[in-house]
């Protein structure tokens, strides 16, 4: 079994994480729970630092929060000099309740309300990642009355689209996000953004795909943007100062995974760029990327206890925790393939094949099909590796099951993050009207 991060063995066979024994976190904090390894988290973070930092260029990197957002994800990532990426005003919250700072944070999405958009402001963000003609004009006249002239990248698709082993180097326009370099929409938005008085057109930004395990798509995205950089100095006399070739970087899941370190897509992208941008005239662009999932995801590890089973012979065992699909909706909505271990004796060897069950009434809500185990039974511990990335951000109340606690674990030490959700929280927002209170009333 591969152990990822600060993970270990200790001597009583536990699975043990930061230095925090799996069977003393759940004693402390039940279970479900996500533990996130902040070693690791650390490590990720100065892993793109340090390789930016070799290239010599000026640049951003840019933690995409959707993949896990909280006030102290922020705090670890703003100590380590990361940026902040946000795509709505609960994570632009967030951020500013924790205290990062507005300069440094990026708002990105696709249909940003007049609310959203004020908010940014007032905040003084650093950012805006501009989608499309609507947003262009509502953000241009929003700032006109508040005296602001925010920067801006506009959203391209440059007709790449990556994952996992693959890219498909097409026309591709298909798709909610961004203007399409292919059909004339994002030289339009250039001309446009240069144009209007109260923002400041920055650069380009574009976003190829997730879990990506290769660097071709990033290269030929680099190459496409250049292409259409160049044609807008020449035909406009636009230039950029800031190229952001987005996130997607994979992270290890499952054996077959074979994600690349951390500094082979740094220095691939930062010699595409260098490469693609040399004709141009004025200085190279500033490189801003945006990881999120290989940032967090293989930090963050989901304890479960073992409950009921179901044996059907010649069919196969189905084993049930108490957790499923409301703290972890990815194998449902994706397919997403995990490994697992028991935590209270890793040492054991797999003699049975069994298929991971969640709790919820739902036949779909399934975390694991057929993976070996040493014989699971009631009151073992189920740790879940690699979801530390969209599992919190995904987790739901789907039959009312509360979400989990998330701790912070490191060098021996535990730290709660979020809070369990409580019963109360659960109908803390339900309203009853007064005609139903009264028929209760009259009724006992």
């Amino acid at each position: 079994m591969y152990l990822h991060g600060s993970s270990t063995i200790n001597e009583q066979g536990h699975l043990q994480i930061g230095g925090c024994d799996t069977l003393e976190l759940k004693e402390q904090y039940g279970t479900p729970l996500y533990i996130m390894d902040e070693q690791l988290i650390r490590q990720r973070c100065r892993e793109y630092m340090d390789a930016f930092r070799a290239t010599g260029m000026q640049f951003q990197v840019a933690y995409a929060s959707k993949a896990f957002c909280t006030m102290a994800i922020c705090r670890i990532v703003e100590e380590e000099g990361l940026s902040l990426d946000v795509v709505s005003e609960g994570e632009l919250y967030t951020a500013l309740e924790a205290g990062f700072p507005a300069a440094r944070i990026h708002f990105h999405g696709n249909n940003k309300t007049p609310d959203e958009l004020e908010m940014a402001l007032d905040a003084q963000i650093g950012c805006f990642v501009v989608d499309n003609f609507i947003e262009l004009q509502m953000l241009n006249a929003i700032a006109a009355e508040k005296g602001l002239k925010p920067a801006i990248l506009l959203r391209v698709t440059p007709g790449v689209e990556a994952h996992t082993h693959e890219f498909i180097s097409t026309g591709q326009e298909d798709s909610k996000f961004g203007f399409d370099i292919g059909n004339g929409s994002a030289e339009e938005a250039v001309k446009q953004a240069h144009q209007l008085p109260h923002v400041e057109l920055l650069g380009l930004h574009s976003h190829i795909g997730s879990q990506i395990f290769e660097v071709d798509g990033f290269e030929v995205a680099a190459q496409r943007v250049a292409d259409f950089a160049r044609q807008l100095q020449q035909e406009a006399g636009v230039s950029f100062k800031v190229i952001n070739l987005g996130g997607g970087f994979g992270i290890r899941y499952i054996e077959e995974d074979t994600p690349l370190a951390a500094h082979t897509y740094v220095e691939a992208i930062a010699n595409a760029v260098k490469q693609q941008f040399a004709g141009l005239e004025g200085e190279l662009p500033q490189i801003w990327i945006e990881p999120g999932r290989s940032i967090v995801g293989d930090a963050g590890t989901t304890l479960y206890t073992i409950g009921t089973s179901k044996d059907i012979p010649g069919v196969r065992k189905y084993v049930s925790v108490d957790g499923g699909m409301t703290d972890n909706p990815r194998p449902a909505l994706y397919d997403a393939k995990y490994e697992a271990l028991l935590a209270n004796r890793v040492n054991d060897e797999p003699s049975e094949l069994v298929s991971i069950a969640g709790k919820c009434c739902e036949s779909g809500d399934m975390l694991i099909w057929d993976i070996e185990l040493a014989e699971p039974v009631a009151g073992d511990l189920l740790a879940v590796p690699c979801t530390g990335a969209y599992n919190y951000s995904m987790a739901s109340n789907y039959n009312r099951i509360r979400r989990p606690a998330v701790v912070l674990v490191n060098d021996g030490q535990s730290d709660l993050i979020v809070e369990r959700e409580s019963f109360e929280d659960i109908t803390r927002k339900d309203v009853v009207p007064a005609r139903l209170r009264a028929s209760v009333t009259s009724r006992s």
